[in-house]
């Protein structure tokens, strides 16, 4: 089922510029502002290095004809990539971990249930943020 992934992908990208509090309801401090850091198209937010070494660890872990994971070194892997994605953004580390934490076991799920979602980037931008 990929529709839990799109909300969660959808949400990580509405709220990938705000502190990791935002998620708890903390109110923004008062003269505060927020930024979207996604734009208008989910795919351009994607397509960083830190997103591209995401589906180049998810196909050499989870490709067609590949073992069984070891889904919980694959996550962990995938949680160094986050951080560092985070620390790029300037949002930190830990904050971007946290928002991006369900992905991963996610993708695995997106895989099993269609191996043609990591054949190419692009198709693997549609499973986690929707077909253009």
């Amino acid at each position: 089922m990929k529709l839990p992934v799109h909300l969660a992908v959808a949400a990580l990208l509405a709220l990938a510029a705000a502190p990791a509090i935002a998620q708890h309801g903390a109110p923004p401090p008062a003269g505060g502002s927020t930024a979207n850091l996604q734009g208008t198209d989910p795919r351009q937010f994607m397509n960083n290095r830190y997103m591209h070494d995401f589906y180049d660890l998810s196909v050499a872990t989870l490709g067609p004809g590949r073992p069984a994971p070891d889904v919980a070194a694959y996550e962990q892997k995938a949680y160094a990539l986050f951080r560092a994605f985070g620390e790029s953004m300037g949002m930190g580390g830990a904050a971007m971990q946290d928002h991006l934490k369900l992905i991963p076991r996610q993708v695995v799920q997106i895989a099993k249930d269609d191996p043609h979602a990591l054949d190419s980037f692009e198709t693997f931008t549609d499973a986690m943020v929707g077909p253009k």
